[in-house]
């Protein structure tokens, strides 16, 4: 039952995730003709074993989405405890054109949920550049009960905005968590998040903000 919940996307989900990808999504005035490449360095975390998370980036270098195909947190129904939290660390090699730099102005997570009534669900992130401090998790709560998809968004004002280093390498790191708990739900029945996708048409979409280095 929870394959067919997980792979049941509507078209509309789809769509939505084209639209996000659109020039206006959060490009800068500034964004670097030459094609940026993402390429994934390390995967840790229960929520994406090697080999279960992909990176692509959009044609216009707007933004770019990562797509899980084994990220589910269940609870309830006789599931063991630990199936109730997973995680995930992506470490990102980002190749950005000479002379530009770059940070994550927004973030987009899309998933299913099914929760009882009573049942909680939650999807947490932070993001940070190798070497620098790790921002604060951004929590977003989900309470039953819930059966379709589910969406979340980071935000971060230009003020506040964390620019990767010029003229420096260094892998951009994502770490996410998801919970399902039971709460006043009846136990003996399941409640799961996910943000794996059999089909690539549920993703997470970080939006690019670029900006031209200095002349040295």
């Amino acid at each position: 039952m929870i394959k067919s919940l997980r792979t049941g996307f509507t078209a509309a989900a789809v769509t939505a995730t084209l639209v996000t990808l659109s020039p206006s999504a959060g490009a800068s005035a500034s964004v670097p003709v030459d094609q940026v490449t993402v390429d994934v360095a390390t995967v840790n975390g229960s929520g994406c074993r090697p080999g279960s998370a992909a990176v692509a980036v959009s044609p216009d270098n707007s933004a770019f989405t990562v797509t899980y195909s084994e990220y589910l947190a269940q609870a309830g129904g006789g599931v063991p405890a630990v199936e109730g939290r997973k995680n995930c660390l992506l470490s990102l090699v980002v190749h950005v054109p000479q002379g530009y730099t770059y940070a994550i102005a927004k973030v987009d997570y899309r998933g299913f949920g099914s929760l009882q009534p009573g049942a909680i669900g939650t999807q947490k992130a932070s993001y940070y550049f190798q070497g620098m401090s790790q921002t604060a998790y951004r929590t977003h709560r989900f309470d039953g009960a819930l059966d379709d998809n589910w969406q979340a968004t980071d935000t971060t004002g230009i003020e506040a905005l964390a620019w990767s280093p010029c003229g420096e390498q260094r892998n951009f790191n994502i770490n996410t968590e998801l919970r399902a708990e039971v709460g006043t739900s009846d136990p003996s029945r399941t409640s799961f998040m996910a943000l794996d996708s059999t089909d690539g048409s549920i993703n997470s979409v970080y939006h690019f903000s670029w900006k031209q280095c200095p002349a040295r």
